[in-house]
């Protein structure tokens, strides 16, 4: 099992305890730090991170980039912090890493945490409140699940540059042990979405008896084999999600959610509504839910 060091700073320490743990099991980690850069109160204090540097074969053109989306906000910057440099220490080629850091609102102290973090980091904040799509969902059965943030990678093609064409989604609370390029890599097969795929989850108990009743509504995964798939780790097509419309046809679920109750659970139940059985399946190493 993954494994670190009683010298770990608290702050990434703590940020380890509750990770999800993706590729092979076997593989470890260690964290290498140097000085401690102090900063808000509000905001825990990380030490500055070793320059991570490219290996002979990697490019250095910005088609060789690999771009990664995260959330970014105080209740979760220590486990954002130990993902990023779990990206870095795994990476053939860190410094082709592109980090997109969405934010609740525009906060300088993040981008200074960050920063003074990692100081050779390829990064930029943006704040989410730009989607405005802030009372567009119904509130679930669990507060947790309430989270403006949760609801942040429903707007990634707004909010990304119009030029880029995919990008990794990863959750603020894992821990990357193998090289992200491998996922970077992945034959998308036209697909919107690549992502693990749970087919012996019993994917009904995510809609409620409303929406399994509702003759119409019930029709909704005719012609597909839908399958339970996770939306914390998944490769997004932006091009392809922009053009399709998705960002609006998950809107018009979560607009019938507020209408009647179809679903109990945050933002996941949306994008299964759209995509389940038409996403591209990949290893469940890359999310392991064990």
């Amino acid at each position: 099992m993954a494994s670190w060091s009683t010298s770990t700073p608290l702050p990434i320490l703590l940020g380890l305890l509750s990770i999800l743990l993706l590729h092979p099991l076997t593989t470890t980690f260690g964290i290498r730090l140097g000085i401690i850069h102090r900063r808000s109160p509000d905001l825990p204090i990380f030490r500055e991170a070793p320059s991570f540097q490219n290996g002979e074969q990697c490019g250095s053109e910005k088609a060789d980039g690999i771009h990664v989306a995260m959330t970014l906000d105080a209740n979760y910057i220590r486990g954002t912090m130990a993902a990023v440099f779990s990206l870095l220490q795994h990476s053939t080629c860190p410094e082709n890493l592109y980090f997109h850091f969405l934010s609740a609102h525009i906060a300088p102290e993040f981008f200074s945490s960050i920063k003074s973090t990692f100081p050779y980091l390829n990064f930029k904040t943006m704040p989410l409140i730009q989607t405005g799509f802030v009372g567009r969902y119904q509130k679930s059965i669990r507060q947790a699940l309430d989270q403006p943030m949760n609801y942040a990678r429903i707007y990634l093609a707004n909010i990304l540059p119009p030029d880029m064409g995919r990008v990794i989604y990863l959750d603020s609370d894992l821990v990357v042990v193998d090289d992200i390029a491998k996922l970077w890599s992945v034959d998308m097969e036209d697909k919107v979405v690549a992502a693990p795929e749970y087919c012996q989850a019993n994917f009904t108990q995510y809609f409620t008896d409303t929406f399994w009743s509702d003759p119409d509504l019930s029709k909704t995964f005719r012609g597909r084999n839908p399958c339970y798939f996770n939306t914390r780790v998944m490769v997004v097509d932006v091009d392809k999600w922009r053009k399709g419309g998705y960002t609006q046809k998950v809107e018009e679920c979560m607009a019938l959610q507020k209408r009647k109750r179809i679903y109990n659970l945050g933002s996941l139940p949306p994008f299964l509504l759209v995509l389940a059985g038409n996403i591209k399946a990949v290893d469940h190493r890359w999310n392991r839910m064990d």
